[in-house]
């Protein structure tokens, strides 16, 4: 039987070009992180279950790809519950196993603590275009700060990130999950609903308000002039000018906790103060954020040339508490790698030197002497055993990371280097 040979649906293999250009955008991101005071950690992989299933990564938890455990016979007793097999998921994002690793090492840490994280997680999406069900993300988090110190710095931290990388033009949509149920509450949605009217109204840009109030009314049970008190209200927001959102918030909202309007103005205050071509942002009481670990601000950044947010996050102040028994104030950032990696032009080529050798006449330990005197230079330099015409092995080579070769083709040429040449396709 013939294996085929194509990687797992919605996975895919990444050539040696993408490679090197990943990682550059990974290192330029990092440099950004670093000078903010950000250390990178790793976590694993695999997670145990139940901590990926506390209810709390949304609709993401449907997604979660689960691992049997190992020892199971070859049959099972009838009836047997799926969920009894399964004991670890791979990761859906890298907040949940970040809240296990803080409350695991928190005795080791520097309070407040500033991580960075780069990895891939897994969701079994319906694989299309820029969806796929392995990919990576890229994180900053802010533990232990409870002021909005932590959302401004995040915010200004990420957007220099993607200025670095070369995406310009991005928005910061801003919003506030404690807002947005005391909007729902204020017209009318009863508590027990919330976490499900969310869910419907985080759906918004992409089925329009008339999909919205169809499953509001049809799934959710909310009421026809509920659902339009809510729409009355955030087209009220969100025509608020920049600098008269908190004004307007106490008019529309006017059970809003007077702290939770306090720290949006206090963040609006901070963002202002940003350069404009820097960081240019919106208020936007639409934005809802799937996750159902946030618990305050929300934030997202969008690009002209993105269908949808190329980055997004929030404060989880009681994410934490779950593994640890004791809440700490908690704020996080998330880069969709590959949306940005897609938008950004490839990187130029670094200087890299083929040595080039006949072995017919040229030992290989002279060759390999060669590339390591252009090592020692601080060169890249790789030895090629010459084949075939020399100009199709130079085409073959132009197709490839090489940018210029030398071509040694006697002993003597090991001393006295030959010229190194730029190669463009050209012949000797």
């Amino acid at each position: 039987m013939k294996i085929d040979n194509s990687p797992a649906r919605g996975t895919r293999d990444l050539l040696p070009d993408a490679v090197a250009a990943r990682d550059h955008v990974v290192g330029l991101i990092q440099d950004v992180y670093r000078r903010f005071g950000y250390r990178r950690i790793e976590t694993p992989a695999l997670e145990r279950i139940e901590r990926l299933t506390g209810g709390q990564g949304g609709e993401n938890e449907k997604l979660i790809f689960q691992i049997l455990r190992r020892g199971l016979g070859s049959e099972l007793p009838a009836g047997t519950d799926p969920s009894e097999l399964v004991d670890l998921g791979l990761r859906f994002d890298l907040t949940v196993p970040l809240a296990r690793y803080y409350s695991q090492y928190r005795s080791e840490l520097p309070q407040p603590f500033r991580s960075f994280q780069f990895g891939p997680v897994w969701r079994a999406e319906r694989p299309q275009k820029g969806r796929y069900r392995q990919f990576h993300q890229c994180d900053i988090d802010l533990i232990g700060e409870q002021s909005v110190l932590a959302e401004v710095e995040l915010i200004e931290a990420t957007t220099q990130a993607l200025a670095a990388v070369g995406l310009s033009g991005t928005t910061v949509r801003l919003s506030d999950r404690r807002l947005l149920a005391a909007l729902a509450s204020a017209c009318g949605v009863p508590d027990d609903a919330q976490p499900g009217f969310f869910i419907t109204l985080d759906k918004l840009d992409k089925i329009g308000w008339d999909g919205v109030m169809e499953e509001l009314r049809d799934q959710r049970g909310v009421a026809t002039e509920v659902v339009e008190r809510v729409r009355s209200a955030i087209d009220s927001l969100i025509e608020a000018p920049a600098g008269k959102v908190v004004d307007v918030l106490a008019d529309v909202v006017p059970t809003t906790p007077e702290h939770v309007s306090r720290d949006l103005a206090t963040t609006i205050s901070c963002l202002e103060q940003l350069p404009a071509q820097t960081v240019r942002w919106t208020f936007d009481p639409t934005m809802v954020r799937g996750m159902g670990y946030y618990t305050g601000q929300i934030f997202e950044i969008s690009h002209p040339a993105a269908a949808g947010s190329i980055a997004g996050g929030g404060r989880y102040d009681e994410l934490i508490g779950r593994f640890l028994g004791t809440d700490v104030p908690a704020c996080g950032f998330s880069i969709g790698f590959e949306r940005i990696v897609e938008l950004i032009a490839a990187p130029a080529r670094d200087d890299h030197v083929a040595v080039l050798y006949d072995a017919d006449v040229v030992p290989v330990e002279h060759a390999l002497g060669v590339a390591r005197r252009l090592r020692g230079d601080g060169r890249t330099a790789s030895v090629i055993r010459r084949s075939g015409k020399l100009p199709a092995q130079l085409d073959r080579l132009g197709s490839t990371h090489v940018t210029s070769f030398i071509h040694v083709q006697t002993e003597h040429d090991v001393h006295e280097l030959p010229p190194e040449r730029e190669l463009r396709g050209d012949t000797e």
